[in-house]
């Protein structure tokens, strides 16, 4: 359900537009095989995991490491067979790659007699871990079912005072311009000044957590790169739970608690920190690195188009993170 088509068109229109599509949106019996394999998936992941640990250190981080020079060594030949290369950028880039290669020869797992067999099912972990992510969007998207929920949404925009019958309100017209998932909430973050008095570094680190969504639940208290943010985040979470009563008395959940897993690595990256430095001691690929990170700059862009106090900390925070690796591989990933 989009709770800015909703806020955009109003009540009926909003109506008339999502019926004539609604059968892609119903539920059907593919969801139960999606289900079951993504179960599946997650014990063999799980298996994997065990099977690939290495005595000699977190080998997590080491096939992270494998995996990100593979990526960027892949990305680097692609674009010279393209020829659409900065010799900046791409010098930039070489120096990144060369200390990925320092870093995985450094940890001690590269040592580890049994490395290669370690390496092939952590390959395969990950493999089945991105196939999850795909089928877990399929079944999302299968049981979204719009005509359920339709009047519930619409009657917590009109208890917020985001819509009057027809039109949109001030804030309404906030909204429409938002498309992130936690729509709302970010919207209500911007309405009530939360996000007013931080700088570039800090907002981009804040509203990282409106687009992130750790794959696992074992980091139950993220790092924080300063006490601003954490309160920030703090205020926010706060007022996710308050939305999240008031969708509960209408019947309706629409928005997802914030995620703080990318905060200081985001906060670093725009700090000015190297590509290695960013992700040591995590389990993120440069892949999913720079996913992440075209994302928060899209949203960004979507809170400089929506609000005229933010919008020059929004373009700073943007300059800051389209660097380096971002920059070069943008639009390759």
């Amino acid at each position: 359900m989009s709770i800015n088509l909703i806020a955009q068109f109003g009540r009926d229109r909003a109506r008339r537009s999502l019926e004539s599509s609604f059968a892609q949106f119903q539920a059907d019996r593919a969801v139960v095989g999606l289900t079951r394999q993504i179960r599946k998936n997650e014990s063999a992941i799980e298996e994997l995991k065990r099977d690939s640990s290495c005595h000699l250190g977190e080998f997590s981080e080491y096939a992270r490491l494998r995996r990100s020079i593979k990526e960027v060594e892949v990305l680097l030949s692609r674009r010279d067979q393209r020829k659409t290369f900065d010799n900046r950028q791409r010098s930039h880039m070489e120096g990144e790659l060369a200390d990925l290669r320092k870093a995985m020869k450094n940890h001690p797992s590269h040592g580890c007699a049994e490395r290669e067999d370690h390496a092939r099912l952590a390959e395969r972990a990950g493999r089945l871990t991105r196939e999850n992510d795909g089928l877990t969007v399929r079944v999302e998207s299968r049981t979204h079912v719009i005509a359920k929920t339709f009047d519930q949404i619409c009657r917590v925009l009109d208890h917020l005072q985001y819509i009057e019958g027809e039109k949109p309100t001030a804030q309404g017209k906030i909204l429409t311009k938002i498309y992130a998932e936690s729509d709302l909430l970010l919207t209500e973050s911007i309405r009530r000044g939360l996000l007013d008095d931080l700088n570039a570094t800090e907002l981009l680190s804040v509203v990282s957590c409106i687009i992130f969504e750790s794959r696992s639940a074992e980091n139950l208290a993220p790092k924080m790169p300063s006490q601003k943010v954490q309160s920030t985040i703090t205020e926010i979470i706060s007022l996710w739970a308050a939305l999240e009563e008031i969708e509960s008395n209408f019947g309706v959940k629409t928005q997802r608690e914030p995620d703080a897993g990318f905060c200081f690595i985001s906060y670093k990256w725009a700090s000015g920190n190297s590509l290695n430095s960013v992700l040591k001691g995590t389990d993120m690929s440069v892949g999913d690195f720079v996913r992440s990170t075209k994302q928060l700059i899209d949203l960004l862009n979507q809170i400089a188009g929506a609000s005229d106090k933010l919008r020059p900390v929004c373009k700073d925070a943007v300059k800051r993170l389209d660097r380096g690796v971002v920059a070069y591989l943008m639009g390759e990933i």
